[in-house]
């Protein structure tokens, strides 16, 4: 209690919870429903407004979210506003809106908040506000290895969402769905929990603690178990590609059974999967940041920057350097 003497937000507690959402054009509109219909619904089940929420913007004006949709809000945002949790949602263009103004106002408003966090690339703007100095945190798994480089005072986890004190961190929509889904749980119960689940028919709920995967399997790993294990295997050796004789006997299974797997549920070899899960790691990398091509290529397995260049260009039709500056 010696960092935060408020008590937590996330114990057992039937009074309103005030809830600010602050949200930023270029966030996605599933982060933005993850985070808020949770709440909404379990409002509906209580019959009581045990969560008393707010969306607002920088501007005051509407955030335009990445699929075109815009977020209308009720105002701008004020760091002198009483409120007992402040969620920043965030995706593209981060880089532009942490001004000294937002930043300063985090700081403030974090100081009289009892909790303060963010979703997805809402964590860099918590971040550069200094909120995340001797945390632990997370973000999503495309920046998490950007992300630990920026802020190496933060201990960066790859799990789905962390709390740590009164800074809670989510890494995408989903994880933030759970993080909400958790909440709900430490203030109401297991049984107000399980209906908002239901109102939503979400039955998919993760720790904390589970790793990001790079490739989303949705209902897949109840299908064929064996897909699901060979391609969780693949993403975690993107950096150094394992053989696929190698992913076949880790899996259970001959490469002939792998193969005749991945061609059935798939429609492609193993190896082509592989492949192309590597070039699309790397595409990310190529359009989302300035990494260069020679470490870019380093982190998808590549042996050279030629090879990488080569493999790009088949794949994608142009060269990674002509597709970055398109």
């Amino acid at each position: 209690m010696a960092r935060n003497e408020k008590p937590s937000i996330f114990r057992a507690d039937h009074t309103p919870l005030k809830v600010t959402l602050l949200v930023f054009s270029g966030a996605s509109i599933m982060c933005v429903a993850s985070a808020i219909d949770p709440l909404r619904a379990a409002n509906r089940i209580t019959g009581e407004t045990l969560f008393d929420f707010k969306l607002v913007s920088m501007t005051g004006e509407p955030a335009a979210t990445t699929c075109g949709l815009p977020v209308a809000v009720s105002g701008r945002f004020d760091a002198s506003d009483d409120t007992d949790m402040v969620v920043v949602i965030a995706g593209f263009g981060t880089q532009h809106y942490a001004t000294a103004a937002l930043l300063a106002g985090l700081r403030r408003i974090a100081r009289a908040a009892r909790a303060v966090g963010g979703v997805e690339a809402g964590t860099w703007l918590v971040a550069r506000a200094g909120l995340l100095e001797g945390r632990a945190a997370t973000t999503h798994w495309e920046d998490m290895e950007d992300f630990a480089a920026a802020f190496p005072g933060t201990d960066v986890r790859p799990d789905r969402y962390v709390i740590d004190g009164p800074v809670f961190t989510s890494g995408g929509a989903s994880p933030t769905f759970d993080l909400m889904l958790h909440l709900i749980r430490s203030r109401l119960g297991m049984a107000v929990a399980l209906d908002v689940a239901s109102v939503f028919i979400y039955d998919q709920s993760r720790a904390a603690t589970d790793a990001q995967p790079l490739v989303s399997l949705g209902r897949l790993d109840g299908y064929d178990p064996r897909l699901a294990h060979s391609i969780r295997l693949m993403e975690q050796h993107v950096d150094q590609p394992l053989p696929v004789a190698s992913v076949a006997r880790r899996a259970g299974v001959t490469p002939r059974t792998l193969e005749n797997i991945f061609r059935k549920s798939i429609g492609e070899t193993p190896g082509a999967y592989y492949l192309r899960l590597r070039l699309n790691a790397a595409r990310r990398l190529v359009v989302d940041t300035r990494v260069p091509m020679a470490d870019i290529a380093a982190r998808t397995g590549f042996s050279s920057a030629a090879t990488f260049s080569r493999a790009f260009a088949n794949s994608f039709g142009e060269a990674p350097s002509q597709f970055r500056q398109k």
